[in-house]
């Protein structure tokens, strides 16, 4: 199992702290490390702030020597699909080919009613989405396309540099894998993503994207898991960090309650127990996990996901 370091940067992680993350996740060997990509705590609490997701990827690409970097995930209402693609593709040169692209509709209304974003209905969100992902690709794969759709119109584009990787950055799409999310994800992206999944989940929903695979011809694709973590030396230690993030996010109600019902989906325990678990969810298909790790200065954290593997 692969396994990523995840922080909700939104949640007022500041520049030193994102510095310091990046080097505790190449300390202790991990794959990557990937970013959630909002303007405002989703917590909606509007005094916690957030650096720009693809500006500290390229900072952090400098700063670095061998873990992936990406975003989980950049929401296409903030950001014309031609910006977002020359971010990307700026942050793959500057980080010698080690970044991902994940890229989402979109879904938290506060902060795009802030910051003057668009927030349509679902269904115009999808349909841009749709739009993006395809002129995102095709700006890092082709010499020069014409893209006349509902939402975009773009004439003789020729976009350069391409990525330093080969063919493109990798590309990670995600959700729920249904019928419209899995044909998309096989057309155009490497990876497919899901959030929070038991290991029965994870199993269908791999499944499902397989079957859109093979109904157009493709390989698999990549199969992995964003999901929270929480790990300690001991269960002492594993709960002591329980109650701190309890705290951080004002949880209120009776905590071994709170804390019992994370266990179904989250990976909690000592490093040997957290092995264990992501055991089973290989078992179901995934081959890749984001622990989501909201305790961002805890750096003795991150150095026991370095013990999973």
């Amino acid at each position: 199992m692969r396994i990523n370091l995840m922080i909700e940067g939104q949640e007022d992680v500041r520049w030193k702290q994102w510095v310091d993350l990046a080097r505790a996740a190449e300390s202790a060997g991990l794959e990557g490390l990937f970013r959630s990509d909002h303007y405002q705590s989703v917590q909606s609490r509007t005094e916690l702030g957030s650096l720009d997701a693809w500006t500290t990827i390229g900072a952090l690409g400098a700063l670095t020597s061998s873990i992936r970097l990406g975003t989980m995930v950049s929401p296409t209402s903030f950001r014309h699909p031609s910006v977002l693609a020359k971010a990307v593709v700026t942050a793959d040169h500057v980080s010698g080919g080690r970044v991902e692209l994940g890229m989402g509709a979109g879904w938290h209304e506060l902060e795009h009613r802030t910051h003057g974003l668009p927030f349509h209905d679902l269904e115009t969100r999808y349909a841009v989405f749709e739009e993006q992902v395809e002129i995102v690709v095709r700006q890092m794969t082709e010499e020069s396309f014409d893209f006349d759709g509902a939402h975009y119109s773009l004439h003789t584009c020729e976009a350069r540099p391409k990525p330093v990787q080969s063919p493109k950055v990798p590309l990670i799409l995600g959700g729920l894998a249904r019928r419209r999310g899995a044909a998309l994800a096989a057309r155009w992206a490497e990876e497919y993503n899901t959030v929070f999944p038991s290991p029965d989940a994870a199993r269908r929903r791999r499944e499902r994207i397989d079957r859109a695979c093979a109904e157009l011809g493709r390989t698999p694709l990549v199969f992995s898991m964003m999901t929270g973590c929480l790990l300690g030396e001991d269960e002492t230690e594993v709960r002591d960090r329980g109650r701190r993030l309890m705290e951080l996010t004002r949880q209120e109600g009776d905590f071994d309650a709170w804390f019992e019902g994370l266990r179904e989906a989250w990976i909690i325990g000592t490093p040997e127990q957290a092995a264990e678990r992501l055991a089973v969810y290989e078992g179901a298909g995934v081959e890749r996990v984001m622990l989501q790790h909201q305790l961002h200065d805890d750096l003795d954290m991150v150095a026991l996901m370095g013990r999973i593997a």
